[in-house]
């Protein structure tokens, strides 16, 4: 049996991106991914981009898991879109609260990526296998390590299937997540998320934005490397290889990698490993 593995793209925003995508995917479904996600935008700024990317997923043969927000949406909009992923053969969705885009100002009826959670379950029954997010070293804007732990367990109890980590490089957070979250009655598959490490001025200006923390060793040896980009590659290959080893021999259910819509370094990474 293999390893279960699974890719995230975003919505190109031009054609010349799109097209490269679709030469990034043709060369990941050489891996054979368990689906294909594909984020969306702030307030649903990429929604059009979202269904579109889906939507050739689908006729490339390839499970689309689409990405759902709900700040600055309404009960009306959701069901509305929850219509059409329907209608397109979308089985799978990732259920988020997102962001709002910059002066968007407030609104919307979900405060909380557990309310859209319950929303989809009660609008559709199992129709939808339902993704969420979680965070082994804490959301950025949790109040506490515990509030974030019983967010998560919300959106559990409100139905999710599974959940998806942001990326981390401390196996050790992974694992204590998946067992505190346990304890809280939160007892559901944690696939981590996975960033290969491919440019060092990306991976920080990620990271800094979203929260994930990157080992005092890991980015001082990036920053030694320099402009030595080949270094960085090699160096990221072995880092990261070693941490997707670390997480299928510890018990994780599976693999997501936020491939950046570029496949070299997920498919090498995936070639080292026994999946």
């Amino acid at each position: 049996m293999t390893f279960p593995v699974s890719f995230e793209f975003f919505p190109p925003k031009t054609p010349e991106g799109a097209a490269k995508l679709r030469v990034a995917r043709r060369a990941l479904y050489t891996a054979k991914p368990e689906f294909c996600s594909v984020t969306y935008g702030a307030g649903g700024s990429t929604q059009d981009g979202t269904f579109g990317t889906v939507a050739e997923i689908l006729e490339e043969g390839v499970r689309a898991a689409s990405h759902f927000s709900c700040i600055g949406a309404t009960r009306a909009t959701v069901r509305e879109q929850l219509a059409r992923l329907k209608s397109m053969g979308v089985k799978q969705l990732v259920a988020l609260r997102g962001d709002l885009p910059s002066g968007y100002g407030t609104g919307g009826e979900f405060t909380y990526a557990s309310d859209l959670v319950a929303f989809i379950r009660a609008e559709t029954g199992s129709d939808f296998r339902i993704e969420v997010a979680c965070y082994p070293e804490i959301h950025p804007q949790a109040r506490s390590a515990d509030a974030d732990l019983q967010a998560f367990a919300a959106k559990v109890r409100a139905g999710a299937d599974s959940a998806i980590t942001q990326y981390f490089y401390n196996s050790d957070s992974y694992f204590r997540f998946v067992e505190d979250a346990k304890r809280a009655g939160a007892d559901i598959p944690v696939v981590p998320g996975v960033m290969p490490i491919t440019s060092s001025t990306q991976l920080l200006r990620f990271s800094d934005a979203c929260g994930a923390e990157i080992p005092r060793w890991i980015r001082l040896r990036l920053q030694g490397y320099g402009d030595d980009s080949a270094s960085i590659r090699a160096f990221g290959l072995d880092v990261v290889t070693q941490l997707c080893e670390r997480l299928r021999t510890g018990g994780a259910p599976g693999l997501h990698f936020y491939t950046m819509n570029q496949s070299a370094a997920t498919l090498e990474i995936c070639r080292r490993l026994p999946l």
